[in-house]
């Protein structure tokens, strides 16, 4: 938990911060897609970064640079409303039931739904446990927006073409969203809206691990200014949420890989890759390397849009919690 707010206040908080975020971070969001799926040697590192940001300026002008946008943000507000709600609900459930667990479960599940519940860190096991449920929560209902934002942000992979006939057919190449939901559902059926969600499962530790990061880089940081989380300044909401999602997306990134290259892949065959079989062929292709394909973009990526999601997220409690007093 980020704050004493009840659960409802921090969802609707954590989801405009993330959609904030979204809006500043997505080209770097659409280059790392781009960079996970794409397997030429010119694309690599920073530099490769330099020559994809180019080419879709050229080729599509300063809009590519936010195509899918829309979706994504929709996607974005969901999955995170949803992942605050249950994670500070559950959260506020679990440390309730530890300071009084005689209370009837309906009354501290009131309680928690409807009343401030002091931030508290539990251990790391039942941190990981709450988050990973509100993970999978989030991520079921927002996954099928996901994929279409993945196969909106690689429609138009060609590496074959040049800068000229990129320019001239870059609208034609690029099917909308109502085409790719076609797409979708013609080759693949209601479960292609899904794909890549059993197998990376375990991706839903991610806003987990930030969490439980967060709250322990506050704890060493904090008993030198003051205890109290409600005074960390703008900056250290910024780095603090940042630091623990870049700490957070190293330690899992194969998998996220695998789910992104999982998603932008196109059905042939009735053949669809699994997570083991996009990470042989990392492997074979670049050896260990080939499992972080595009990391360094990815932790600059999730580090702005982390960073801006906990401050925006700290300014809207800091109102809202002005507004409870006032009561």
């Amino acid at each position: 938990m980020t704050s004493a707010l009840p659960p409802l206040a921090q969802a609707f908080s954590g989801a405009l911060g993330s959609a904030a975020a979204n809006a500043v971070s997505y080209p770097l969001d659409l280059v790392a897609t781009k960079l996970q799926t794409n397997s030429s040697r010119k694309h690599r590192g920073f530099r490769g970064v330099y020559r994809l940001v180019t080419h879709i300026r050229y080729s599509e002008g300063l809009a590519g640079l936010y195509d899918g946008l829309p979706t994504d943000t929709a996607s974005t507000l969901i999955s995170n409303f949803l992942y605050f709600y249950f994670y500070t609900l559950l959260h506020a459930l679990a440390v309730r039931r530890r300071g009084s667990s005689k209370e009837p479960l309906l009354h501290t599940l009131k309680l928690a739904l409807t009343s401030p519940t002091r931030p508290v860190l539990l251990g790391p096991p039942t941190e990981l446990a709450i988050g990973f449920v509100a993970g999978v929560a989030s991520r079921a209902v927002s996954t099928p927006l996901s994929v279409i934002t993945v196969r909106l942000q690689t429609s138009d992979e060609d590496d074959g073409a040049s800068d000229e006939s990129a320019k001239r057919t870059a609208e034609d190449r690029r099917p909308g969203f109502t085409e790719v939901v076609r797409n979708i559902y013609t080759d693949e059926g209601l479960p292609g809206f899904w794909r890549g969600f059993r197998p990376t499962l375990p991706l839903c530790l991610t806003p987990a691990l930030t969490f439980m990061f967060m709250q322990l880089l506050s704890r060493l940081r904090l008993p030198r200014r003051s205890p109290s989380p409600s005074s960390q300044s703008a900056l250290g909401a910024f780095l603090g949420g940042a630091a623990a999602n870049a700490l957070a997306i190293t330690i899992l990134y194969p998998l996220l890989l695998a789910k992104v290259r999982v998603q932008a892949s196109r059905t042939r065959s009735g053949y669809t890759p699994s997570m083991t079989d996009v990470w042989a062929a990392a492997l074979r292709a670049e050896g260990w390397r080939g499992l972080y394909a595009a990391l360094g973009v990815q932790i600059v990526k999730g580090f702005v849009s982390q960073g801006v999601t906990m401050l925006v997220k700290q300014r809207i409690e800091r109102a809202v919690a002005r507004l409870y007093a006032r009561k």
